[in-house]
């Protein structure tokens, strides 16, 4: 009896460690990392994971929907960290690591950092754990169309989120 609880208990080892090891360049969506540090001397890193389109049509087979919460990634949910107190699109927001949600309304979109970074997807998310909540509008007819999600840092603090004909922006200073 007690050879097969240890060998259960490798088992599980094992697996667990395999998983802890896995390739995450061999994903799907692979992990991509933007990061800038802006004029105003604070470092903003976005670490995330990048779908593609595929030929899927955003907002009915894939992600964003209208009136959901998106990771605004794939895979872990996405991680958005400054190293100090900055403002986004003229709110406050403290240095620190946050999970990066949005939200499509229709008309505008809600850019949601949370401060459970720590996550997979937007599954768990919670409201009330919010730092900060900004509205946007977005740029739906963006060209050139672009196949695979992308976050762009600027120096100048514009942040974009590009996928597919669609452009999210906001400013960090």
């Amino acid at each position: 009896m007690k050879s097969v609880f240890f060998m259960a208990l490798a088992m599980c080892t094992m697996l667990v460690s395999q998983a802890q090891n896995e390739d995450k360049s061999k994903r799907k969506s692979p992990p991509a990392v933007a990061k800038a540090t802006i004029a105003s001397g604070a470092t903003v890193t976005i670490d995330y994971s990048q779908p593609s389109v595929k030929g899927r049509v955003i907002g009915e087979s894939l992600e964003p929907k209208k009136g959901e919460v998106w990771r605004a990634g794939a895979n872990e949910s996405t991680i958005f960290e400054v190293d100090k107190d900055v403002t986004i699109n003229g709110k406050k927001l403290p240095a620190g690591k946050y999970s990066f949600f949005t939200l499509d309304n229709g008309d505008n979109w809600t850019l949601i950092f949370n401060k459970v970074w720590k996550d997979w997807g937007a599954y768990k998310y919670k409201e009330s754990e919010d730092a900060l909540r900004v509205t946007v509008q977005p740029d739906r007819k963006h060209k050139p169309f672009t196949e695979t999600l992308t976050y762009k840092v600027e120096k100048n603090g514009a942040v974009s989120l590009l996928w597919g004909d669609l452009k999210v922006g906001f400013t960090v200073k």
